[in-house]
């Protein structure tokens, strides 16, 4: 560690760090349901639940990574479990609550609100692990381009799921587990080729095409603001 930075003054700044631009990112989310607010005991719960399924997720995949040597299958089941971790974060603590969980855009507030809160526990990691050389810290997570990016492929990904959850919510248990099933898929899916594409072009030094995915993840959100009016539509109808 360096000399002028204390252990305390490491973790202060990495908790802030990873912290402030998640809140940034959820006073933006929340804004797409301004008419009818979560409560905000409830989103705060699930930011917090978020932040603490890090530390499942970061066991679980150290156990895969004795288990799978790098690769396809490896990468696949960190993003699984992270799309896991996450979902299970937000359905417990907030939509387990029928009072808070009233209406199909509901379910992705809460599942953004909780990877948001993932993201700000694994970018606090990150950056503690940057700034005090902790190699313990960082065993699972991989470079800085994926750091910048952390935030909002959690959104997205996790906001996948919320859609379908969404889409599911006037019809029988049966059929919403099936959607559940098919958003964490399609997270995975989505969570695994981004980290497949950025491991490959960061090892081959290719920054331009690094930008460039990071570029359709961009698209993907300004995809998804658009697809929130269509949720709440739901709602209205």
């Amino acid at each position: 560690m360096a000399p002028e930075l204390t252990l305390s003054s490491a973790i202060i700044y990495s908790f802030i760090g990873g912290l402030l631009p998640a809140l940034f990112w959820l006073i933006f989310w929340l804004q797409e349901d301004k008419i009818h607010p979560e409560p905000k005991g409830v989103i705060a719960l699930a930011f917090v639940a978020g932040m603490g399924s890090v530390a499942v997720a970061l066991h679980l995949e150290l156990l895969l990574a004795h288990v799978f040597p790098p690769g396809v299958i490896r990468v696949t089941l960190w993003a699984a479990s992270e799309e896991l971790v996450k979902y299970w974060a937000a359905s417990y603590a907030a939509m387990r609550h029928n009072k808070a969980f009233d209406e199909p855009v509901d379910a992705m507030i809460y599942l953004i609100t909780a990877a948001l809160g993932f993201a700000a526990a694994e970018n606090a990691l990150f950056i503690f692990g940057a700034i005090s050389e902790f190699p313990a810290t960082v065993t699972v997570l991989s470079g800085s381009l994926r750091f910048v990016g952390a935030s909002l492929l959690h959104v997205l990904a996790s906001a996948t799921v919320g859609a379908f959850i969404a889409f599911s919510f006037y019809k029988s248990s049966i059929v919403k587990f099936e959607y559940i099933l098919g958003g964490l898929f399609a997270a995975t899916a989505l969570h695994t080729i981004f980290n497949l594409l950025i491991l490959q072009l960061e090892s081959a030094g290719q920054q331009p095409l690094t930008l460039a995915v990071f570029s359709l993840v961009w698209l993907g959100i300004i995809m998804l603001i658009f697809f929130f009016e269509k949720v709440k539509a739901l709602f209205k109808s």
